[in-house]
């Protein structure tokens, strides 16, 4: 458990998919996010589109590309506690309590989708087959935790 708290991954509730959860060490709540790297690309493209923006009037609305790209970056996110899961995407946001969600629906491209009691689905952003382990144990035993161990 030590070992666990000195990652700060694990210890703030995050966690990436090479992040292993000890027992002991199960976070109460998880959020599953994209790779804040990504933004590095944004940046490189701020910083490259400057000689483009000012060479003609409007060509500044080039910067409209990494503002779209930084939101589709740091929006989705699926939040996972011990009474409800949330799921974010870009334009909408749900949150559905464990009671509702009656199994998990995993896709040929390594996604997971919720599958509510009404038979409907919600898809769970970012939240990707590796990571099933970790949603498991803060599930809280609602979900099996498909390693068994």
């Amino acid at each position: 458990m030590s070992s666990d708290k000195s990652r700060p991954g694990i210890a703030e509730g995050r966690v990436a998919s090479a992040n292993k959860l000890s027992a002991g060490a199960v976070p109460e709540r998880l959020v599953f996010r994209r790779s804040p790297l990504a933004l590095a690309g944004a940046a490189f493209f701020l910083v490259a589109a400057i000689p483009f923006a000012f060479g003609a009037p409007w060509l500044w609305l080039v910067y409209v590309l990494p503002v779209a790209f930084t939101y589709w970056t740091v929006r989705p996110r699926t939040v996972v506690d011990a009474s409800s899961v949330t799921a974010r995407r870009l334009l909408s946001s749900r949150r559905v309590p464990w009671s509702e969600i009656s199994s998990l629906r995993l896709s040929s491209r390594s996604r997971v989708s919720a599958v509510l009691t009404d038979d409907s689905e919600l898809p769970l952003p970012t939240v990707h087959i590796r990571d099933l382990p970790a949603l498991a144990a803060v599930s809280g035993g609602r979900l099996p935790d498909p390693a068994g161990e």
